[in-house]
């Protein structure tokens, strides 16, 4: 049975997830891949010191577009947790969820703990990287629908929804990234990622994550 979510579930795209992402021929998708690593990488890193805070620091109410540090990263997740199943949805051509408001924001904030709120911010970054392993560029043009209700369907393309999302991400982890600058733990660095040169500062948090240098940038990427 495929496991939702895999690479094996959404293979069908078009590309072989081991080899689709050649230079010559998919480098927006490959683009894409990178970002959706990244963007693991990143809530690695930043959820690691949300971690060694204190329950009252991290629910404490603080200056930002959501009022605590488990406000805001509840809220990256849940909504991950939205685009991400859409995305999915047409890549399956199933129909746009017909309820995600009570799917996935009957409860604003799921998690009131760091520790499980780290694990579940993880899985949703896996199918993220699943979901972006197994694109073409000549699919990124395809239409994803969300039935945002009361007759009203959101239309965008692959493409737009994926830079929506990792843009959504970066902006709401950099709240929460000045929000610890008032708290005894100091905030991560979080763009050591795309330079070659900067490997090493990210080699024990690729240990951790699973991941390998040559995985995400084959040579002929690099």
């Amino acid at each position: 049975m495929t496991k939702p979510g895999t690479a094996e579930a959404v293979s069908h795209l078009g590309c072989d997830p081991r080899g689709g992402h050649e230079l010559g021929s998919n480098r927006l998708s490959r683009h894409f891949l990178t970002e959706a690593y990244n963007n693991g990488w990143a809530n690695h890193r930043l959820l690691r010191a949300c971690a060694q805070l204190s329950l009252e620091d991290f629910v404490a109410r603080r200056t930002g577009f959501f009022p605590s540090i488990k406000a805001t990263l509840n809220h990256i997740l849940t909504v991950d947790w939205f685009y991400i199943d859409a995305l999915e949805r047409e890549s399956r051509s199933l129909p746009p969820h017909p309820d995600y408001r009570g799917e996935f924001f009957a409860v604003e904030q799921p998690f009131d703990t760091c520790a499980a709120l780290w694990e579940a911010q993880r899985a949703s970054d896996q199918r993220l990287i699943a979901y972006c392993q197994s694109l073409c560029d000549e699919g990124l043009g395809r239409l994803v629908v969300i039935d945002r209700g009361e007759g009203v369907l959101q239309r965008d393309t692959r493409q737009r929804l994926l830079a929506h999302v990792f843009g959504h991400q970066i902006h709401h982890r950099g709240q929460v990234h000045a929000m610890l600058s008032s708290t005894p733990v100091a905030p991560p660095q979080l763009d050591e990622f795309f330079a070659a040169g900067e490997a090493p500062l990210r080699a024990q948090d690729f240990r951790e994550l699973g991941w390998s240098e040559e995985e995400i940038w084959p040579p002929n990427l690099s």
